[in-house]
């Protein structure tokens, strides 16, 4: 691991990294807690923020262009604002479950399975995390990620199967 990648890094790239590390801390804190929960609040409204700065400053890296200067990761950022728009009001009038279902989607998606692919071999993060093996860590990081996606699918339709069981 090097952290030199980073630091020869502009402003925008490191906000960046910083902002997706918080929320990568922040986002199981706030998941495991229960709802109303003054750490869960807590944990939730520095996640929320995290994942904005990050999905923000997300608009303003140009690495991968596709039309013009912009790429599908900057749609991926204007869906993942109106999504946690989305998700706070709905944790603000109460429907609880929608919120859940919608952090957890957010925190799967947007932030793990997107997160995979930053680690791809020749990436900013790849150099930082494993310049000496890139290619056998994404391989390994991808997997995880898919795990992840996999657990969540499943645990909501669980949810489904409960809910529609009752």
């Amino acid at each position: 691991m090097t952290i030199q990648p980073f630091l020869a890094a502009g402003p925008t790239i490191q906000l960046h990294v910083v902002a997706a590390v918080l929320a990568i801390v922040l986002g199981p804190i706030a998941l495991a807690r229960r709802s109303r929960d003054r750490w869960h609040r807590r944990a939730g409204y520095a996640w929320v923020l995290s994942m904005a700065a990050l999905a923000a400053s997300g608009l303003f890296i140009h690495g991968i262009r596709m039309v013009g200067p912009f790429s599908p990761i900057h749609l991926l950022s204007l869906l993942t604002l109106w999504q946690l728009w989305q998700g706070v009001r709905e944790a603000r009038a109460g429907k609880v479950p929608a919120h859940r279902n919608r952090m957890q989607a957010v925190y799967v998606l947007a932030l793990m399975l997107t997160g995979a692919f930053t680690l791809s071999p020749g990436r900013l993060m790849s150099r930082i995390l494993f310049p000496e093996t890139p290619v056998v860590a994404f391989v390994v990081v991808l997997a995880l990620a898919g795990l992840g996606c996999a657990w969540w699918l499943h645990a909501v339709s669980r949810r489904v199967r409960l809910t529609n069981s009752s």
